[in-house]
């Protein structure tokens, strides 16, 4: 940390001494993982510091535009639309939801066995660990699994800022409708929030923000398709973390940085791992900071990951929106069929994730698919089967891994990993 941000931690009301005890775990796991890493690009060393300040600098630049009349929005899903919440004058940040904390506490109100995500985003919460959650103005929650829905009945106890948005679970035309209607509901909470009434030329100023952040994730998702591979998995997906907290202009100028860097390093054939090293493309559930157990494994085992088919990846990334629409609710009708098509596990039936799979598998040239499932997580871990099958349709190989955020199956995993591994690269 660049300086003492206790008390703005204090004022935010963490409880301090939990939160330094994280923050020091989290120190020495990035040590650990990230910069234990070889031959990485030069442009990494932005994220590294977005990564040392992502408590501290980070947090103080939100609370300047809080003092500026500025809003904080909090979420937890990648279905809540950025483009409504810039176009209101709002920031629109991810919450804390990728490590186990206060356990104990959140099994007080949860089921042992609901998923990790949920009961870390309950954890952070119990713990005052969290200075984003205790930044925002506003903390969105999303129905997508009966998880998440009737925790957000008990974390509505605990906030009085807790807004929660329904989602279809079809795609169809009702579908759709209901995406839209919910879509309407929040822009006009939000605009309630913030004082400001979204109009044409906000919402496509917006629009045009969000499409050249996910247009640079596009261009880095395609510089991985090269071998050598000219960027760690581990690398990628903290780029994409990294998404859900930073600026989306910084984060734009900082991606397309180091997507030059990438293109020299593809043109001299240089990359993090040897040529033709097996290339894994994971799908699954999302990987929230500081979730790298199963990206560490992988890559200490050989192997490099090419692709992400996940919401901290592709599937949160994959479509622009449609900025040509001449009214607002032309645009609203476009940012709903933008996120319409977010392949969610929650949607049945979801042939649509299936192809995805398999033409990211192709693009990519992955010689094996890990499929990652948090355990309890019912949507995705039912859906790995027919992913497995489809896979193997194709005669992709497929590992279906089942875990948590503990490194109690470390062990467990890394043997399995590597037996994958040393089978796709007969």
């Amino acid at each position: 940390m660049s300086e003492n941000y206790e008390p703005m931690w204090k004022e935010l009301g963490l409880d301090l001494e939990a939160h330094n005890a994280l923050l020091n775990v989290l120190g020495q796991g990035y040590t650990d993982i990230y910069l234990a890493q070889e031959n990485r690009p030069e442009g990494m060393a932005y994220f590294d510091f977005v990564m040392s300040e992502v408590h501290g600098l980070r947090i103080k630049e939100l609370m300047e535009e809080k003092k500026q009349g500025r809003k904080i929005i909090g979420s937890y899903c990648v279905f809540v639309p950025e483009e409504i919440a810039l176009a209101a004058n709002a920031t629109l940040v991810g919450l804390c939801s990728g490590a186990d904390f206060a356990v104990e506490e959140v099994e007080k109100h949860l089921p042992r066995n609901t998923c990790a995500l949920i009961k870390s985003a309950l954890g952070f919460k119990l713990g005052r660990v969290c200075p984003y959650l205790e930044s925002a103005d506003m903390v969105v929650g999303e129905n997508t699994c009966d998880g998440k829905k009737k925790a957000y009945e008990t974390m509505g106890g605990m906030m009085d800022n807790l807004y929660v948005m329904d989602l279809p679970q079809m795609k169809s035309g009702l579908g759709r409708q209901l995406l839209r209607a919910e879509y309407d509901r929040f822009k006009q909470a939000v605009e309630e929030l913030t004082g400001v009434q979204i109009t044409v030329e906000s919402l496509k100023a917006a629009i045009a923000t969000v499409n050249a952040k996910r247009s640079a994730l596009h261009r880095l998702y395609r510089l991985r398709k090269a071998d050598p591979a000219p960027i760690s998995g581990l690398d990628a997906l903290l780029a994409n973390q990294v998404s859900f907290y930073d600026n989306p202009a910084r984060f734009t100028e900082s991606v397309n940085k180091i997507c030059d860097e990438l293109e020299e390093r593809i043109q001299e054939s240089r990359g993090v791992a040897k040529p033709a090293a097996p290339r894994i493309l994971v799908s699954g559930c999302p990987m929230a900071v500081p979730n790298w157990k199963l990206p560490w494994i992988v890559e200490t085992a050989g192997a490099v990951i090419v692709g992400e088919e996940s919401c901290v990846g592709e599937r949160g990334t994959r479509n622009l929106t449609d900025d040509s629409g001449d009214t607002v609710d032309a645009l609203m009708d476009a940012v709903t069929d933008r996120y319409f098509k977010v392949d969610c596990a929650i949607f049945t039936p979801n042939t649509d994730r299936l192809d995805h799979i398999v033409e990211m598998a192709e693009a990519y040239g992955a010689d094996g698919v890990i499929h990652y499932g948090l355990q309890f997580c019912q949507p995705y871990l039912m859906e790995s089967i027919p992913v497995e099958k489809a896979l193997e349709e194709k005669g992709m190989p497929c590992l279906r891994i089942d875990t948590d955020y503990g490194m109690e199956d470390a062990g467990q995993l890394k043997t399995r990993v590597q037996a994958f591994i040393e089978q796709i690269s007969d």
